[in-house]
Order: C-alpha cells, then sequence, then structure tokens
C-alpha cells in the first residue's frame, strides 16, 4: 500500500483509527459469540495503542520504521489498514517452550540468559541438534535467527556470526530469538495443505450440536408422535366422515384428555427448541386449545367448533388417518430421520479417526477419513454402521488434505485466488531456500520464508517499499551461501509458470490479489525474466503517481496486444504510445543514473483517460488505477508474453469462465443494496475475459462471441437485459466499430464495460448514472 507523501490521505489521521476502536469497541460490548469479544477487545486494545503512540510521537505512521527504537526488521503488530501498534510480535512473556528450555539449562527464566545460553558450547550443540533433525517451528522470523548463528558457526564462519549476533544482541532481553521445537520434521514441500490435520481435528472436535437440525429433531422424535396422539384422541369423537364430535366419545375419554394434557405440560418444559407446538393458531394448537376447554368442563362454542373440526380434517387429508397405511409410512421416514446421528457426533468419531495421524501436516489420503461409519466404530460409539459423513463435515477433512496446487484447485478445496494466495508460500519458500546448497540451511530458509509471510504490511508513505526478507540480519548473513546458476534460475521460472498457470486457469474472472502477486515477484527476481507485476493499489490511499512497475507493464501489454486486437480496440488504446512514453522504469537506461522513483508521463496518460482530476475523491482515484490496470491487463500479459503462461484448457474455455463469472456476478448486484463493489468484480471479469479472447484466433473468438449470447439468455431475464449494452458494445468493436469518448455508441444502446464510476450509480446494477462513465 504505497503512496506518495505529497498530501497525506485521510485514512493516516486519528479519526480513522478512532472509528476502528470505536467498532472493536462496540463489537466486544454487543456480539452474541464469546470468542468474537475477545478478539475484538484485542483490537480494541490494539487500537488504543496506535493512537496513544501516535499523540506522543512513538509512532510514525507511513514510515519503515513505524516504531520508535526499533529496526525495520522486526516484526510488528500490524491492524487494518496497516497500522502498526508499536508491539512486537515476538515480544511479551516467554512462552512455555522458553521457560523449558530455561530449566533444563539451569538458567534464568529470562529472554536476556536463554540468549546468552544459545551462545555457549551446550548452547550450539543443541541448536545444531535442531537444525539436523529439522523438528522445529517457526512462527515468526526472529526465531530462526540464532539457528542461523548456530550454523554460521558450524560453517567456519565466525566473523559473520558474531556479526548477526551484534545486531540483534541489543533486543536480546525482549524478542524471541529461539525456535521453536516440534515434534515432527519439517513438512515435504512437494503438496500443500490449507490446514493440518491437527487443526482440522480440533474444528470437528468443537463441533457443537447444530441448533436448527436439533429443533427438527426434536420435533421429529417428540412433537410429531404427540400430535398423533392428539389427533387420535379426538378422532375417537368422529363419524364416519371424520367429523369431530358427532358422537359421544367413550368411556375414560374426558380422563385420557386430561393425561395428555399433562403429559403435554412435561414434554413443554423438557423439550424447548420447537416452539410450533406453541402456536394457538397452528392446527396442533387448535386442538390442544380445544382440549383445555373440554378438560375444563366447558363446551366449545360455534367458532372453536368450526376451528376444530377443520383442523382434524386438514391434518387427516395431509397424512392419512392415525394407523393408515400412508399416516404409518410418513411417521415412519420421520421417526427413521430422527434416529439418524447427529452431525455433532459424526463430526467427533471423524476427529477420533483424524487424532491417529500427524497433527502437525496435510494428510495425502483422505478418503478413509471421510468413509461411512464401520461396525467397529458401530460398537465402540453406538452409530449405526453405513452412516455416511454429511458434507459439512467432509469440507472441513477436505481442507486438511495435502496435495499439488492444481490438484486442491481442481478439488475444490481451495474456492478462491485469495485461498490460493495463502498457500503459495510454502512452496515459493521451498524454491527460494533450494538457492541453499547445505540441506539443513535450505529448511531453516524455508522455515523462515514461510514465517517471514505472515508479517502483515505496514502503511508506507512516498511509494516506499515494504521490508523483503532479504532485509532480515540473518537472511543477510548467509546470502553468500545462495546459488545463482542456470540451474537455480530455471527451477524458479518452472515454478512461476506452473503457480501463475494454476492462478490464472483456476480462477480466469479474479484478479490476482496483491499477496499472490507477490510471491510471482519474488520467481520472477529469481530469473533472467524481464517480469514487472503490480498491485492492485487502495484508491481511498491513492495519490496520484506509480512506480514504474507500472509503465514497464503496460510496455509489456503493447508488446502482446499492440496492433489492433481485440482488447487494444475495445479500450481504446494505443499502445505505439505507451511504448513512447519516457522510459521510467528501474534499472533501465544508463545505469550511472539514478533509478527513478515515479512514472509521472505513465500517471498522466491513467488520469487523461479516466478524465479525472488530480488528487480528486475515492471514486476519481479509482477510476485512474483502473485505466492503469486496463492498459498493463494487471499481470496477465507480463505472465503470457514474459513467463509463458499457457493454460491447458486454452484461451477459449478460459474466456467462457470468464464470462459465466461476468453473468454471476450481474445476478448478485440485482439483489444487493449496494452493488458497486459487485459491479467492480464483474468489468474485471470482462476485462479479463477480452484479454483471453484476444489470445484466440479467428474462429474461436467468433465462437466465444456468439456463445455469450446464448449463455446470457440461460440466466434470469434481468441479467440479460442489463448485459444487452455490453454485449452490444462488444460486438460492435469486434466487427470493427468502435466507441465515442464518452464510451457508449449506437445512441447509448452500446456501453463499454468499466468498474469505476463517479455518478454514484452504474448503469450494470440498473441504477441511474447521469452523464458519468460507467
Amino acid at each position: 500500500m504505497d503512496i506518495h507523501a505529497d498530501k497525506q490521505p485521510p485514512i493516516i489521521s486519528g479519526s480513522y483509527a478512532e472509528g476502528r476502536l470505536a467498532r472493536a469497541f462496540v463489537t466486544a460490548l454487543t456480539h452474541a459469540d464469546p470468542a468474537t469479544r475477545a478478539r475484538a477487545e484485542g483490537r480494541a486494545d490494539g487500537w488504543r495503542r496506535v493512537l496513544s503512540g501516535m499523540a506522543d510521537g512513538t509512532l510514525r505512521v507511513g514510515s519503515r520504521t513505524p516504531v520508535s527504537g526499533l529496526p525495520a526488521w522486526v516484526t510488528l503488530e500490524v491492524l487494518h489498514g496497516g497500522f502498526a501498534t508499536g508491539t512486537p510480535r515476538a515480544d511479551g512473556p516467554l512462552l512455555p517452550y522458553e521457560a523449558d528450555a530455561a530449566r533444563e539449562a539451569g538458567i534464568p527464566e529470562e529472554r536476556e540468559a536463554l540468549f546468552a545460553h544459545c551462545l555457549t558450547e551446550r548452547g550450539l550443540a543443541e541448536l545444531w541438534a535442531l537444525l539436523d533433525s529439522t523438528r522445529y517451528e517457526v512462527t515468526v522470523p526472529e526465531e530462526a535467527a540464532l539457528l542461523t548463528v548456530a550454523w554460521l558457526v558450524r560453517a567456519g564462519e565466525p566473523d559473520a556470526a558474531l556479526e548477526l549476533v551484534r545486531e540483534i544482541r541489543p533486543f536480546a532481553a525482549t524478542l524471541r530469538f529461539t525456535p521453536r521445537p516440534s515434534a515432527a520434521p519439517a513438512p515435504d514441500t512437494d503438496a500443500v495443505h490449507r490446514r493440518t490435520v491437527g487443526d482440522a481435528g480440533a474444528t470437528l472436535a468443537a463441533r457443537g450440536p447444530n441448533a436448527a437440525v436439533e429443533t427438527q429433531r426434536e420435533a421429529l422424535r417428540v412433537w410429531r408422535p404427540f400430535e398423533n396422539e392428539l389427533l387420535g384422541h379426538w378422532l375417537e369423537t368422529a363419524g364416519p366422515d371424520h367429523r369431530v364430535l358427532d358422537r359421544e366419545p367413550g368411556t375414560g375419554w374426558h380422563a385420557r384428555g386430561v393425561a395428555l394434557l399433562d403429559r403435554y405440560r412435561a414434554l413443554a418444559r423438557e423439550h424447548t427448541l420447537c416452539g410450533r407446538h406453541r402456536d394457538p393458531k397452528g392446527n396442533p394448537g387448535i386442538l390442544r386449545g380445544a382440549l383445555e376447554e373440554t378438560a375444563a368442563g366447558r363446551p366449545l362454542d360455534a367458532r372453536r367448533l368450526g376451528l376444530l373440526r377443520h383442523a382434524v380434517t386438514s391434518m387427516v387429508r395431509k397424512r392419512g388417518l392415525p394407523g393408515s397405511e400412508r399416516h404409518t409410512a410418513v411417521r415412519s421416514a420421520q421417526a427413521a430421520q430422527a434416529a439418524l446421528p447427529s452431525h455433532q457426533d459424526l463430526a467427533h468419531l471423524v476427529a477420533h479417526r483424524m487424532s491417529g495421524l500427524p497433527q502437525d501436516t496435510g494428510a495425502a489420503d483422505v478418503t478413509a477419513l471421510v468413509a461411512p461409519v464401520t461396525e467397529a466404530e458401530q460398537r465402540r460409539s453406538g452409530l449405526p454402521a453405513g452412516t455416511a459423513v454429511p458434507p459439512a463435515i467432509r469440507r472441513v477433512v477436505e481442507g486438511a488434505r495435502s496435495a499439488p496446487l492444481h490438484t486442491l484447485v481442481e478439488l475444490g478445496v481451495l474456492p478462491s485466488a485469495e485461498v490460493l494466495a495463502e498457500l503459495v508460500p510454502q512452496l515459493v519458500a521451498a524454491e527460494t531456500a533450494g538457492a541453499y546448497r547445505d540441506a539443513p540451511l535450505r529448511a531453516l530458509a524455508a522455515a523462515n520464508y514461510r514465517a517471514f509471510r505472515t508479517r502483515r504490511s505496514v502503511l508506507l508513505l512516498d511509494l516506499k517499499r515494504q521490508v523483503g526478507p532479504e532485509e532480515l540480519p540473518w537472511v543477510r548473513a548467509v546470502a553468500a551461501q545462495r546459488s545463482s546458476d542456470a540451474h537455480v534460475r530455471d527451477s524458479a521460472h518452472t515454478t512461476l509458470r506452473r503457480l501463475a498457470e494454476v492462478a490464472v486457469e483456476g480462477f480466469p474472472g479474479t484478479l490476482l490479489p496483491n499477496p499472490l502477486v507477490r510471491e510471482l515477484a519474488v520467481l520472477a527476481r529469481r530469473t533472467d525474466l524481464d517480469a514487472p507485476l503490480v498491485e492492485e493499489l487502495a484508491a481511498d490511499i491513492f495519490m496520484g503517481t506509480f512506480s514504474p512497475k507500472f509503465q514497464a507493464a503496460a510496455v509489456v501489454a503493447g508488446e502482446l496486444l499492440g496492433g489492433g486486437s481485440l482488447y487494444e480496440r475495445y479500450y481504446g488504446i494505443d499502445y505505439a504510445a505507451v511504448r513512447a512514453l519516457p522510459d521510467g522504469r528501474s534499472g533501465r537506461g544508463d545505469a550511472r543514473r539514478k533509478a527513478p522513483r515515479d512514472a509521472p508521463d505513465f500517471a498522466a496518460l491513467c488520469l487523461e483517460r479516466a478524465g479525472a482530476s488530480p488528487f480528486g475523491g475515492v471514486a476519481e482515484n479509482g477510476t485512474v488505477i483502473e485505466q492503469a490496470q486496463i492498459l498493463t491487463t494487471h499481470n496477465l500479459a507480463t505472465l503470457v508474453h514474459r513467463v509463458g503462461v499457457a493454460p491447458a484448457a486454452g484461451w477459449a474455455e478460459l474466456a467462457r469462465r470468464c464470462f459465466a463469472t461476468v453473468c454471476r456476478l450481474t445476478g448478485r448486484a440485482h439483489h444487493e443494496r449496494r452493488p458497486l463493489g459487485t459491479v467492480k468484480d464483474a468489468a474485471y471479469a470482462w476485462r479479463q475475459m477480452l484479454f483471453h479472447l484476444s489470445l484466440c484466433d479467428e474462429a474461436e473468438a467468433a465462437g466465444v462471441l456468439a456463445w455469450t449470447h446464448t449463455e446470457a439468455a440461460r440466466h434470469p431475464a434481468h441479467v440479460a437485459a442489463r448485459l444487452a449494452p455490453a454485449l452490444a458494445g462488444l460486438r460492435l468493436v469486434a466487427e470493427g466499430g468502435s466507441f465515442a469518448a464518452d464510451g457508449t455508441a449506437d445512441e447509448g444502446r452500446a456501453r463499454r464495460l468499466t468498474g469505476w464510476t463517479t455518478t454514484g450509480g452504474h448503469w450494470l446494477s440498473g441504477e441511474r448514472t447521469g452523464r458519468g462513465r460507467g
């Protein structure tokens, strides 16, 4: 979230932090869930520390070193929006494993004493044993520091070890520099998992009763049988046509009625989930109310008698007479359903299955974990053998499946590009660590990288760059051990292309999320590729300028799409003019010239194309950012033209998937009170469809264009109607036409679809848009 410092955005003012504090405070007071209240209390405490630090000057919002006295490499606690609270994540009381280590070493339970112990002969030997076994965890990067010192000492690099110790020693009393021992060695890096077996098992073990399911179970097991008895009691007074009170009831009828009412009160006290039986207007309530009257010795008036007869007739008509074949079949089916094991019991059974597996990694095969209940399990748990594990429980288990990334996407374990981005660091960590020749150092580097990627970005001003893993002192200390030979570069390129293809093919209608772009950029820097990758910028902190890589990415897009592609013509781009912009890309031209900080000519072009004013509001900023995304294709051109991405499904299939996403999002926007966010996502999917179409041959593109109208007609009428101007505009450009300056044609019947608007409404959502661009 890098921004320009010429004008400070409102987000860094105290009012933003005060607003977040107020929201957290309200949640902590009012939310029904205790865990949610506790998390909100923690956030509120964090925002109070932010406000206090801003007030006394110990926090500098927008700086790479936002906390006074702490270097940039310290991992900070960071809240929403990139605000550091002033507390390092490796700070705080000693953790149990630290206290255990201190007691075992016979030293005071203090971090500084533990730090000193690790530099003794015995301490180094303990660290060497951890390095060789890889039975340790690094949850924050600082926990890798002393392991690196130990590796350097053993590798014959005492000077580098001493320099590292000197740099981190000032923080030895407060920061946690020792790793956490682990029962299992480092996980296999060929496969990834969304959650560990232990996490999934704990989730299932904590599963409580489902209120809706248990309410239904109570209704079927308790109240439906009671209703049968109530109905049968009244039918004792019925004539041949089931007209109740047409004849005198038999001996003991009144006494049995009183007993029924007594049992009802006992049931109502014991079984409190259902409320339908209390409704005096429902059929069971009418039957019970009439029985209360007769039990009290009061005759039924004409109105109540009519209601009673209607209720009895309706119940008989719906399910048949009690004891009849139809009625028995219905009640038997309901009883069978009520007897099914609860989701809670099945979840606990599956958790028991998972308890026998290694807990700190994923499960390569989950088939046995979600198999029906076995006979042995029936004898132990009482659950009926053959009972299937319900989908809700299967999904939790699938989250622990360990498999190649593309397999998890195909199975639906990764539902979005954002979830995909959470797992990619596991693979990039292994690829990054592969440049080290020594096996223990590779494992340590991978663990450190994974921990670093849990570090949250801080809010920065003036296009400053976030701290990278190479800036950590313990990473710098072993930098000379990295290999940069062709094999390492080729391996990074292969991994980059493979990950990019999974993302582009798996989620073709979605922007690549920033965390994923960041990981792909790390791999790109390991290769010889000139592959500029750009992040999605936030409109509320955008200050009207772009870094040089945006212009570089636009040039790459022009190399691929220039010369009259459908994409270039649809968006009215002159890629020749983009290539002619003064070169503002970092690392180009005279090597002695200082690398430029921004790309003002590219920013001016985006501003002109958006028709926006400099330093406008959030909506105007959004239109400028969107133009940058259009010019650069938001990384798609770079991944195809420089990285070599070529999805197996083909570009035409990806275009179809994008349009299906457009239709789905357009339908969702129809039902939303504030649809502009969904409209923007639809416009982004539309843009990516155009990119994919532009890479199709002429016949493929024509086939997709014809299919879009069929696909739109398959959705509700309002979807097709709202997309009609966009489809007309696409057909117009495909046939050689063009839009006017305002993005319309054919007297407004054809429109260019973009996401941001400055008019408060968007034509795709059915809102009045006035004169503005949409």
